[in-house]
C-alpha cells in the first residue's frame, strides 16, 4: 500500500513523500536519494524491503522533482540533514515501538551521515551507498567554484551512475531527473564535508558503509576514510569489486539488498 503526501519541513518548504506500508511490519526505513534524482529511482529497493517486513518512507530533497524549493539549490548544507530530520521524526512518531533505519545514497549518503552526526542516537542503524562523505574525487573540480551561486551547470552525472547501459539510458531520459545543478548546491559540499570530517567522532550510530570499487562519481576512498574516522563501535565496510556508483541498480543488486536486510534484521 503506497501513500503520497506533501510534508512541511522546518522552514515551511513542502517536501514530496511516499510511504509504502509493509503487512507484517518489523521496522521502518527512511531513504534519502542522491543529487538531481528522485524517490521513484528506489522503487525496486523499496518493494524488496516492504516484502521483507520493512515499511519504507521516501522523500524528495528540496529543489528536486516534486518537492518545493529553488531547483537543485541549497542555501546551507544544514538544510539537507534538517529536511531529513522532518521525515525521520514523522517515521519515528508513527513507529514508536520499532527501530527506524536510514538509507542514504550519494548526496543522500551525505545527508544521512550529516543527520546521524548532528542528531546521534536517533536511528536503528544507517546504511550508506556511494556516499559523498569526503571529496577524494573532485567531481566538480576544486571547491568552492568561483561562480555565482545561481549559475547552473548541465547534469553530466549519467555516464558514471551504473554499468548497466539501460539504467544510464533511463536516467538520461527521466523527466524527474534534474537536468541542471546549481553552483550554490555544489559549493555547499565544501563546508558540509569539512564539518562532517571535523565532527566524525559524533557519528556513533550502527553503520553499514557500502561502495562500488569502480564508482566514477564518488571515490570509494571517501567511504574508507569516513569509516576509519567515525566514532561508531558497530561499523561494517564493504567495497564491491567492479561495481559502479549506483550499487542499488547494478545487475547484482539483489545480493546487495539481501546483505542490507540481513544487517538490519541482526539489529532489530
Amino acid at each position: 500500500m503506497s501513500e503520497d503526501k506533501m510534508i512541511s519541513s522546518f522552514d515551511g518548504t513542502q517536501l514530496f513523500t511516499r510511504k509504502d506500508q509493509a503487512e507484517k511490519q518489523k521496522a521502518a526505513i527512511v531513504i534519502a536519494h542522491g543529487l538531481a534524482e528522485h524517490l521513484e529511482r528506489y522503487d525496486v529497493l523499496a518493494k524488496t524491503l516492504v516484502d521483507h517486513g520493512f515499511t519504507v518512507y521516501r522523500y524528495e530533497q528540496r529543489g528536486h522533482a516534486r518537492s518545493e524549493g529553488k531547483r537543485t539549490f541549497f542555501n546551507d548544507f544544514n538544510e539537507m540533514p534538517d529536511d531529513l530530520k522532518t521525515i525521520m521524526d514523522w517515521a519515528k512518531e508513527e513507529n514508536p515501538e520499532q527501530p527506524v533505519f536510514l538509507i542514504g545514497h550519494s548526496m543522500g549518503g551525505f545527508t544521512a551521515a550529516a543527520y546521524a552526526t548532528k542528531y546521534p542516537g536517533k536511528t536503528g542503524g544507517v546504511i550508506l551507498s556511494g556516499a559523498l562523505t569526503r571529496y577524494n574525487n573532485e567531481l566538480f573540480g576544486p571547491l568552492p567554484l568561483d561562480l555565482p551561486a545561481d549559475t547552473y551547470l548541465d547534469n553530466e552525472l549519467g555516464e558514471g551512475v551504473c554499468s548497466d547501459p539501460e539504467v544510464v539510458k533511463a536516467y538520461e531520459a527521466d523527466p524527474l531527473v534534474e537536468k541542471k545543478i546549481s553552483v550554490g548546491l555544489i559549493n555547499e559540499f565544501a563546508p558540509g564535508i569539512a564539518w562532517l570530517k571535523e565532527k566524525a567522532a559524533n557519528f556513533t550510530d550502527p553503520v553499514l558503509v557500502l561502495h562500488g570499487n569502480e564508482d566514477g562519481l564518488v571515490a570509494e576512498k571517501d567511504s574508507r576514510d569516513f569509516y576509519g574516522e567515525i566514532g561508531s563501535k558497530d561499523k561494517t565496510l564493504k567495497i564491491y569489486a567492479s561495481l559502479m556508483h549506483e550499487i542499488f541498480n547494478e545487475p547484482s543488486k539483489d545480493k546487495i539488498y539481501e546483505e542490507m536486510i540481513v544487517w538490519m534484521e541482526e539489529r532489530l
